[in-house]
């Protein structure tokens, strides 16, 4: 190789070092952020192996997951179990209803600015009548498969993440209200809550929540470069957990597949299934078991869910 070669590759190797620096500095000088990571695809198999373990509590324990049952307080201990062993922060936060103890699971991912935490939450309680498998051991499952691909991710979120499985919420979100009320000047530091209460209803819809645009945008944006049609979510109003976060003023915003009402014939045609059904016919009954799932739209909300994390706390 010559001198002059030497000079000229020099040069060029040079002004190609600059022009890549030039790309990882704004104008102000300072290193721009990276894109943040996609968020992995949740397996619906781990889901559904979690749906399988609460069936099975609520089969040891009179059939039902309900609050102050047996069968509740064995669905705490399982979903706390897995999170302690993923490297969560956990706690039980108790409260009383009906003359019985009622638990919360809050589950906390290390790091992240406080000031700013992204909440994610489901209801672990079942009714009485059943076991609640997709009300809400669908949600319950979802979320709990997203905390854990946070933990096996190491995802290092600029905003703080918490996880939240809510007790009695058949009653009337009592433990959610119970958790919203013992913050106090701390409601300040939620950024967003995210709510998820029936996501694999066997004759499913696909529903986002309107209360905040910012929030809605995010799922809906997502469906749609899935080329999934969504409708606003109408038929919870006001009767899930969400409720509680919105009344103190926190942004909110969720996902949902159908409970008690009727599909119509343009929602059959946009997501399948069958017209003039309910979304889910074993709502609030025995039947809703392990069986009573749609497992595609289990799968496709909580990959939702995965994202939406992944983006909101970036």
């Amino acid at each position: 190789m010559t001198r002059s070669v030497r000079i000229r590759r020099a040069a060029l190797a040079a002004g190609a070092a600059t022009a890549l620096a030039a790309t990882l500095f704004t104008a102000a000088g300072a290193y721009a952020d990276p894109a943040p990571a996609d968020a992995p695809d949740i397996d619906v198999k781990a889901v559904k192996a979690d749906l399988d373990q609460l069936q099975s509590i609520a089969d040891a324990n009179g059939g039902n997951r309900a609050h102050g049952q047996a069968g509740y307080k064995a669905s705490v201990d399982f979903i706390k179990g897995k999170l302690d062993k993923a490297g969560f922060t956990t706690r039980i936060q108790e409260f009383d209803n009906n003359g019985a103890k009622g638990y919360n699971v809050i589950a906390d991912w290390p790091g992240g600015d406080e000031g700013k935490t992204v909440m994610a939450g489901a209801h672990l309680d079942s009714v009485p009548a059943g076991p609640g498998i997709n009300d809400d051991g669908s949600g319950s499952a979802g979320i709990l498969e997203v905390a854990l691909a946070v933990a096996n991710s190491h995802l290092k979120p600029a905003k703080h993440l918490r996880f939240a499985w809510f007790g009695d919420e058949e009653d009337g979100m009592v433990g959610s209200r119970a958790y919203v009320d013992k913050l106090g000047a701390d409601k300040s530091k939620i950024d967003s809550y995210l709510n998820f209460d029936m996501i694999g209803s066997p004759n499913p819809g696909y529903f986002v929540y309107d209360d905040d645009s910012r929030l809605e945008k995010v799922f809906k944006d997502w469906f749609a470069t899935k080329k999934i049609a969504t409708e606003k979510e109408t038929e919870g109003d006001g009767r899930s957990d969400h409720a509680s976060f919105k009344d103190a003023g926190i942004p909110v915003g969720g996902l949902f597949s159908g409970a008690d009402y009727i599909k119509t014939e343009q929602q059959a045609k946009n997501w399948g299934g069958e017209a003039g059904k309910a979304f889910d016919a074993c709502y609030h009954q025995s039947c809703d078991t392990s069986k009573n799932l749609d497992e595609k739209a289990l799968d496709i909300n909580t990959d939702a869910i995965a994202h939406a994390i992944w983006q909101l706390s970036s």
